[in-house]
């Protein structure tokens, strides 16, 4: 989405560690009766990504376990009024400047022909509290950066003073939470300054300021399905095929799934979201060592909820966004309009953001009470127009959906670069890849691509006969 408008400078503690990294070994890689080289576990692009590199390397002998009937993951497009949404993943964050480095969703989307339109974020917005329309635009903004100051200028665990009224706190809102779907105390300001410098500041090695939201019809997954249809066979791939368990080891790897079948590999990379590892919905056995179950219960989880309303027209704002102001804080706060020109012009169609606890805390209800309260704070922000009832209504529960327990990773205070190594760490032959395992680039598409390609090539490796070491982990720090 958008990006933090200051550049910090950014460090992470350093502290006395044990670090463990096998050494180089030539790899073993007769398949004692395995049913396959590699398995990758999951159909998101880590695992479309990782699937691809492996047969870039000469490795065609894999499996690609999806428990979906299509590929794409987190990229969840969907019917709706007439057109396709997007439930998940929506924009291409970063592209390119000039001749520094490309984001690779964006080759991939310019690639397949996808859709887009850049998204406005400062420039094409309107404000409204509890009273109405009211332009709070410029003081929100400074006082929105005048927090940020305030909030990197102390530790996080004493004097964030927050803002201090609901102007403020839907600033506050829209230049943190809405990007990383937690709040500030929630995060930590170091891993995050990281994060959003290498994504979007040129100077610091970032793609671009651009966010491209996907307006394709064909749904903004069409792009890693395209690539996939590419080089995969049907033979290499497996829908809805759902893992109950994996069993890893020091000499291979065996997924178990829900209808009692199984597969044995060599190597695989597992690609579940970090939710669906916090949640124990997989069983892995034998357990985690202590030191990567640590790591995976510290890092967190956000939920970013779109919901989106059809109307038989418009009656909103003429900018792309809205920024509510509620009394409660991350109360529907952010509104985007898809009827507008060079999105969904006629459409009728607006959505509304909600992230973090507020997220928990709709799914909860009924997607009739959810629909009571967005018209409520619509009726707030057009008192003077009688708004009729949508005629379509739709969010997915991404908290509670066993696939996925959340919608991307965030990297919380308490968590350090050596909890981070023993997330991306190896565990026997079963190696991890997915946005969470990425330093530089958590929570975005473009993590996920890295890190399924940097993981199919150090199993690739193994597989090839080459150098073959177990990534690096910390037990003791």
């Amino acid at each position: 989405m958008h990006h933090l408008e200051h550049l910090i400078t950014f460090f992470l503690l350093t502290v006395s560690c044990v670090v463990i990294a096998l050494p180089s070994q030539k790899a073993k890689t007769d398949s004692t009766g395995s049913d396959t080289k590699v398995l990758v576990l999951g159909g998101g692009v880590a695992g479309v990504i990782a699937a691809r590199t492996l047969h870039e390397q000469g490795i065609d002998d894999f499996v690609l376990v999806e428990a979906r009937d299509e590929l794409g993951g987190r990229l969840q497009s969907t019917p709706f009024g007439g057109h396709v949404v997007e439930l998940g993943a929506n924009w291409i964050q970063g592209t390119q400047t000039g001749n520094g480095p490309i984001n690779p969703i964006w080759t991939l989307a310019k690639k397949h022909g996808l859709e887009t339109h850049i998204s406005d974020f400062y420039r094409s917005l309107k404000t409204f509290d509890e009273t109405g329309e009211m332009d709070f635009v410029d003081d929100v903004f400074n006082a929105a950066d005048n927090n940020f100051d305030n909030y990197i200028n102390y530790t996080q665990a004493e004097a964030h003073n927050g803002p201090r009224n609901a102007h403020e706190m839907a600033a506050e809102y829209m230049n943190f939470d809405w990007e990383y779907a937690q709040t500030p105390l929630q995060s930590s300001i170091f891993a995050t300054a990281r994060n959003s410098n290498f994504t979007f500041e040129p100077d610091t090695g970032g793609f671009s300021h651009d966010n491209m939201l996907s307006i394709d019809q064909r749904g903004y997954k069409m792009f890693i399905q395209q690539q996939a249809e590419s080089f995969l066979k049907p033979q290499q791939l497996r829908l809805n095929t759902l893992v109950d368990s994996v069993e890893w080891s020091a000499s291979g790897v065996k997924a178990v799934f829900s209808d009692g079948s199984s597969i044995s590999a060599d190597y695989a990379i597992c690609t579940f979201s970090l939710g669906v590892l916090k949640n124990d919905d997989v069983k892995f056995e034998p357990d985690f060592p202590n030191y990567k179950t640590e790591a995976v219960a510290t890092m967190t989880m956000g939920t970013y909820t779109k919901i989106y309303l059809q109307f038989p027209q418009k009656f909103w704002f003429d900018t792309e966004f809205a920024l509510y102001a509620d009394s409660e804080r991350g109360r529907y706060p952010v509104w985007q309009s898809l009827d507008k020109e060079g999105f969904l012009p006629g459409s009728g169609i607006i959505l509304v953001t909600v992230t973090g606890d507020y997220s928990e805390r709709i799914e909860a209800l009924s997607d009739t009470e959810v629909k009571e309260e967005t018209m409520s704070v619509l009726r707030t922000m057009y008192p003077n127009i009688t708004i009729p009832e949508p005629l379509d209504f739709k969010f997915h529960r991404w908290f509670n959906d066993p696939l996925y327990r959340g919608s991307f990773s965030n990297w919380p205070p308490s968590f350090v670069s050596q909890h981070h190594d023993n997330l991306r760490a190896n565990v026997g032959r079963l190696y991890f890849a997915g946005e969470a395992t990425s330093q530089n680039y958590y929570g975005y598409l473009h993590g996920a691509y890295f890190e399924g390609r940097d993981i199919a090539n150090v199993v690739a490796k193994c597989v090839n006969g080459d150098s073959c070491v177990s990534l690096r982990r910390y037990e003791k720090y």
